[in-house]
């Protein structure tokens, strides 16, 4: 039988963290190798298809086409113990308020499984949906949780958890988050940059 449940949702980065972790974790591999160079001129390609179809999953992959399930290993965990000081204070007290108050919240991010999983280990999600990458090419999506993707990956997370969900407030800092944005009952805009909620 299927149970209503509230549910409360977060995007990730630059809703309850001030920088980008894809973008972060592209700067600290280019500080850390030299393999990401001699890939530039596939990333500005790859930037100019991003300019003209935001949405594309071409251009994503090959921005990313440096990594290397190595880099990945061996730069992922002190880019991660690195990335958390980016957190917005507030974010943890929200959840836990939001948690309190007797809501699931759910956290869905387009950043990939490499990544955000172990960036909120510390804070009690009831669900974390984020990218998923290919495991031997970690460029290379199997699940892009971006867009209207992250309202289907909330329903499939519903469904097997056999519940109705009602959507009471939903976070993030982006237009491209509307279809989550749009189901919820309150929109909360962040700004990025300050962290602060953006006034309507």
């Amino acid at each position: 039988m299927l149970k209503k449940e509230d549910i409360v949702v977060f995007d990730f980065d630059g809703t309850l963290s001030a920088k980008d972790s894809n973008v972060e974790f592209a700067k600290y591999c280019f500080k850390h190798s030299i393999r990401p160079w001699f890939f530039l001129p596939l990333m500005g390609i790859a930037g100019i298809c991003a300019a003209i179809n935001p949405a594309g999953i071409w251009w994503r992959e090959k921005i990313r086409r440096f990594l290397t399930p190595k880099m990945v290993k061996d730069f992922a965990p002190d880019f991660i113990k690195q990335h958390k000081r980016e957190r917005f204070g507030w974010a943890k007290e929200q959840v836990e308020s939001e948690r309190s108050a007797g809501r699931k919240v759910i956290l869905v991010s387009a950043s990939p499984n490499y990544l955000l999983p172990y960036l909120v280990r510390d804070i009690k999600f009831d669900a974390v949906m984020c990218s998923k990458m290919v495991p031997n090419k970690p460029w290379k999506y199997e699940f892009l949780c971006w867009g209207q993707n992250k309202v289907y990956a909330m329903d499939e997370w519903a469904k097997e958890n056999k519940i109705i969900p009602h959507v009471v407030r939903s976070y993030s800092d982006s237009k491209s988050d509307m279809p989550m944005m749009e189901i919820a009952d309150e929109e909360v805009w962040v700004d990025r940059e300050t962290g602060l909620r953006k006034q309507a």
